[in-house]
């Protein structure tokens, strides 16, 4: 993907929607759900550097699935 295609809601990886609040108007205000878990390094540089630092990764991508999950269960 030409990083002149690169949406502020799209996963750079992919292209599915990434669910960053910042790049959401309605929801800029908020945290995006990427600054609550821990993304492997190796994962970012395996992007080509034109397509780092230009939009959030899917939890899919980001491979955190689990880690957001996690953070969902409620606390018995």
């Amino acid at each position: 993907m030409p990083d002149n295609d690169v949406k502020p809601d799209h996963c750079p990886a992919c292209g599915a929607r990434n669910d960053c609040s910042l790049a959401d108007p309605r929801t800029a205000d908020r945290e995006c759900w990427c600054y609550g878990v821990t993304i492997d390094p190796a994962v970012l540089e395996a992007l080509p550097a034109a397509l780092r630092n230009q939009a959030c990764l899917c939890p899919r991508c980001a491979q955190v699935e689990a880690q957001l999950q996690a953070g969902r269960r409620p606390i018995p």
